[in-house]
């Protein structure tokens, strides 16, 4: 049986094998089919030892620099050897630091640490949150389970506190929480929305998850879980939340060819049937949805499927999308692409408001492999031929 030490080091040898000609070419390409106004400040591509840098977030420390949290990998698939780095920018997002700086470490019995979402509390502390990945007993029916943990610093990042555990850690199961998806509501109460795809007992891993929700009222320090568990014959994976005007909350979850809603009244306790939503896309594949503080609109960045770019084959996950919406989600406009590169697999995108611009944290080429930062100011939203409503 291979050590933790020799696997990681094998896993070493063949990403520096492997990746090092897929490094140069995505260093070295120019970005393909972006948008006027759209910048592309940073690409972390993947290098020798390091085969993917993917599903980050970001957040604006007091001095006004940027912090973006990422998984780097050592190899390429969702579950090999992952630790959290970091990036800073001190100059709104235009320029990035070029060396990475370990975050969070991945320890010996840790398969994989990723998925991050960061916070300001109400109380002025850093929230962190992400997915560590551990081996499964040999007894049951999926090769890995994990925990959700949260950490938090008082010292804008510079150090962190030892994790909780969302989840109990006595409820074995495996769970997936997208990145940059943690919400904190107007009240204080913290909502994790996760996609529980197996729990011990159950007879396979299911593809169409269980959405659940867990909630905390107290700054992370307990959590408990929603009362729904929103099940569907619909494909439900990789759940979003979003509050709204009135202090509901909206949740999208990815499904085949649409993104799949739902909606609550009381703070994330129950949630209304999942619902086709008129957002569509040419493939399964998440969103992401923020408020845009300057103007009070929503911010959909996505897949769109009703362009002719998502219906040319091999279908993948493009164009790299964007609509407002200025009624709470229940229609979007100033429809519009960032990105259209024939190759481009935009996903697990991360949003950041800072000044009059916006920043994205995004998969774009090669496939998942690379961490990709857009950014373009929010008026660039609003500039888009109006194409009617959705």
């Amino acid at each position: 049986m291979l050590t933790m030490q020799v696997y990681v080091r094998l896993l070493v040898f063949a990403a520096t094998i492997g990746f090092v000609t897929t490094s140069m070419h995505a260093e070295d390409r120019t970005p393909v089919g972006v948008a006027t106004g759209v910048e592309k400040p940073l690409l972390i591509a993947p290098r020798p030892g390091n085969g993917r840098n993917s599903e980050g977030d970001f957040i604006q420390l007091k001095d006004g620099r940027l912090l973006l949290v990422y998984s780097k990998f050592i190899g390429t698939g969702d579950h090999a050897p992952a630790e959290l780095a970091g990036r800073y920018s001190s100059d709104g997002g235009k320029t990035w630091s070029a060396e990475d700086v370990q975050v969070i470490g991945l320890k010996a019995g840790e398969a994989n640490l990723m998925s991050v979402s960061l916070l300001r509390l109400q109380d002025g502390r850093i929230a962190l949150f992400y997915v560590q990945k551990y081996d499964s007993p040999p007894d049951l029916k999926y090769a890995y389970l994990d925990y959700i943990l949260m950490r938090t610093s008082a010292d804008e990042g510079a150090t962190w506190s030892e994790p909780t555990h969302v989840v109990p850690q006595d409820e074995p199961g495996y769970r997936v929480l997208n990145n940059d998806r943690v919400v904190q509501l107007k009240d204080g109460r913290l909502v994790v929305p996760v996609a529980v795809h197996y729990l011990p007992g159950w007879d396979r891993w299911k593809n169409s998850a269980q959405i659940v929700c867990y909630l905390s009222d107290d700054h992370g320090k307990t959590w408990r879980l929603s009362e729904s568990k929103l099940q569907t014959e619909l494909l439900a994976q990789e759940p979003g939340v979003v509050q709204q005007k009135d202090g509901g909350l909206l949740m999208f979850c990815r499904s085949r060819d649409c993104q799949l809603v739902s909606h609550s009244d009381d703070g994330g306790e129950t949630w209304s049937p999942l619902q086709r939503s008129n957002i569509a896309q040419p493939t399964a594949s998440p969103a992401s949805i923020e408020r845009i503080p300057s103007t009070g609109d929503l911010l959909l960045v996505w897949n769109n499927g009703d362009d002719p770019l998502a219906r040319k084959q091999p279908v993948g996950r493009r164009p790299f999308s964007a609509a407002i919406s200025k009624d709470e989600g229940a229609t979007w406009e100033h429809v519009q692409n960032l990105g259209t590169d024939p190759q481009g697999w935009y996903c697990y995108t991360a949003i950041e408001f800072v000044g009059e611009y916006v920043l994205l944290a995004h998969c774009e080429y090669p496939g998942l492999n690379s961490l990709q930062v857009t950014r373009l100011p929010i008026t660039r939203l609003y500039t888009s031929p109006e194409l009617g409503k959705k």
